[in-house]
């Protein structure tokens, strides 16, 4: 048994991205965006809470000067998928106008949320939105399409778990990213 899976916390099924695959892949797209905005005013704006560990880690691996500020936004609450009602719970706090944002997203799912977060962030005026998003589910049909400039792991149609990612508000402490077992959240009926 590999240290990895005999480590992985017991609601698992499985590890899909290891701590050091995810601090790997974080480092190539901070070097991306550092090379991308060099000389411009940058600002990364995370989506709370999934996206609170990516920031931080992602924000590290920039060598350019920049800022970064938190919005809030909900679709999931307690479920397994997208309530298809997408709530601003936080707006921005600095001023984005002129500057560059770069939004930070845990999973590009549904689209639902990003096309609200870019929407709200338009309003600030800033000179332009993009988007780095740590996965990008591979879906047959989403309900808002944002184009994704930064983009860390493919992952197909399942429900992971860490680094950031939670189930009713659990998990998000795991250092690698995995396929939560069904038995958790068929128990609850969610």
């Amino acid at each position: 048994m590999s240290k990895v899976t005999k480590n992985m916390h017991p609601d698992l099924e499985e590890i899909l991205f290891t701590e050091k695959q995810i601090g790997e892949r974080v480092k190539e797209m901070g070097a991306a965006i550092s090379a991308d905005y060099k000389g411009k005013p940058l600002v990364l704006v995370g989506i709370l809470r999934g996206a609170l560990v990516f920031l931080s880690d992602l924000s590290r691996s920039i060598d350019i000067p920049h800022s970064f500020d938190m919005v809030g936004a909900s679709s999931y609450g307690s479920a397994t998928s997208s309530s298809g009602r997408v709530q601003i719970t936080k707006d921005v706090e600095i001023n984005l106008r002129g500057k560059h944002v770069v939004v930070c997203e845990d999973i590009y799912d549904s689209g639902r949320t990003l096309a609200a977060i870019r929407d709200l962030l338009k309003v600030h005026h800033p000179e332009s939105v993009e988007v780095a998003a740590l996965l990008y589910k591979k879906v047959a049909r989403r309900a808002a399409n944002v184009d994704i400039k930064y983009q860390g792991f493919d992952l197909d149609d399942k429900f992971v778990v860490g680094y950031g990612l939670d189930y009713a508000e659990i998990y998000r402490n795991l250092p690698y990213i995995g396929v939560l077992s069904p038995r958790i959240y068929e128990k609850s009926g969610k």
